[in-house]
């Protein structure tokens, strides 16, 4: 016969908590697909999301993996980044400009470990635009590769000017201790879930770039491949509801940077199932972005656009500001609602400079003050730029 005891712990609350919170998103996206009143709305909503970014960010993304490991197979230029501060600083805002937070994490551990001073984070973070940049150039190259560029120049002169006020070792921690996550520690179902991303990805990458380029130049799909009415768009949302299933399963929410971050990769990984992985992770947030902005419209008749016009002089101290939270999500739906034309340059500008990514997650774990300072200091090219800007193009 069972004990009370044992029957109160059968009946733990425990055994009912939430798993795979991530399984919000693809479970509300079928939801709003199954409600007939959002269901037109939302599938056209996916199927642009998936045809018009999910599938330049991952063509993009499969080109930047295989171009990083053939880069990462020479040293060559490693003597002459460690030649000097000055050295330092360019190579390290050069590091920041690579679409992904890949380059800022590397110079932020660095700092921490004794490597590169601290104008060569500053620099770094102030450069980067993390995740959000390969949306940006998907969607609008030329733009894209413009921030890119500027995020060069600010954070190289943000670099040598804290250079010239800040010793190398200034608030670097005494003995800092770096933990690297082993794959034991990745559970069955979530390492299934992530190889599953790359075999998805493998499928479709060659045939969707080639309906995402045709879509570009307004070609009508459906005619041309003699479909039913709406099928490539039901096609469109399938797979991004798919890809965001899998997205789901391959990673706990358990913290803010478990939210807002892209997950974790292993070094030997293939390039495509790396681009697999951030690309769903860029998707995730760009689809909430844009059912954000449809669902708003649709239900209360208000147009984000002219609501943010009437903020137009508060609009680059907002990107500013949201680009201080730690983490690619943020930034990606600002970079989203600019695409979606919510949002003037300003803003977009004034977020990419001071937007750190996920860079900051190593620096506020082992080098909190540090972290601090520096977030501080790139707010400050930000606000300069993004004003800038504003008072000379948009007022």
């Amino acid at each position: 016969m069972m004990t009370t005891n044992s029957f109160s712990q059968s009946l733990s609350l425990s055994q009912f908590s939430l798993q795979h919170k991530r399984l919000i998103l693809p479970i509300t996206l079928l939801a709003l697909v199954g409600a007939e009143t959002t269901r037109d709305l939302t599938v056209t909503t996916l199927s642009d999301a998936f045809w018009a970014v999910s599938t330049y960010v991952a063509f993009t993304l499969v080109i930047y993996h295989y171009l990083s490991n053939i880069m990462g197979k020479t040293n060559r230029i490693t003597a002459l980044y460690n030649k000097s501060r000055t050295n330092q600083v360019v190579f390290s805002s050069l590091l920041g400009a690579l679409p992904g937070c890949g380059g800022a994490i590397v110079v932020t551990t660095q700092y921490i470990s004794g490597k590169v001073g601290f104008g060569s984070v500053v620099a770094v973070l102030t450069a980067t635009m993390g995740d959000a940049a390969f949306l940006l150039i998907a969607a609008q190259p030329k733009v894209g590769f413009g921030v890119m560029a500027l995020g060069v120049v600010v954070g190289i002169v943000s670099g040598m000017v804290v250079n010239a006020i800040h010793k190398d070792d200034f608030l670097r921690p005494e003995s800092p201790q770096i933990k690297e996550p082993t794959k034991q520690d990745i559970p069955c179902l979530q390492v299934k879930a992530i190889n599953l991303q790359g075999t998805f990805w493998k499928l479709v990458l060659i045939p969707a770039t080639i309906v995402a380029v045709l879509g570009s130049f307004q070609v009508d799909i459906n005619q041309l491949f003699h479909l039913p009415e709406h099928s490539i768009e039901w096609i469109g949302a399938i797979l991004a509801i798919g890809s965001m299933m899998l997205w789901a399963l391959t990673k706990e929410i358990s913290d803010y940077q478990s939210t807002v971050s892209e997950d974790n990769k292993c070094v030997s990984s293939h390039p495509i199932q790396k681009a697999a992985q951030d690309t769903n992770f860029v998707s995730a947030w760009v689809i909430v972005a844009f059912l954000i902005f449809e669902l708003t419209t649709y239900f209360s008749g208000i147009n984000l656009h002219t609501v943010f016009l009437g903020y137009g002089m508060w609009m680059p101290l907002i990107g500013l500001a949201i680009g201080l939270l730690p983490g690619c999500g943020p930034q990606i739906l600002v970079t989203s609602l600019y695409l979606s034309g919510a949002m003037p340059m300003s803003a977009q500008l004034s977020n990419a400079i001071s937007n750190d990514g996920d860079a900051l997650f190593p620096a506020i774990a082992l080098a909190p003050k540090a972290a601090m300072v520096a977030t501080f200091y790139s707010a400050v090219p930000a606000f300069v730029v993004g004003y800038g800007y504003y008072f000379l193009f948009e007022m």
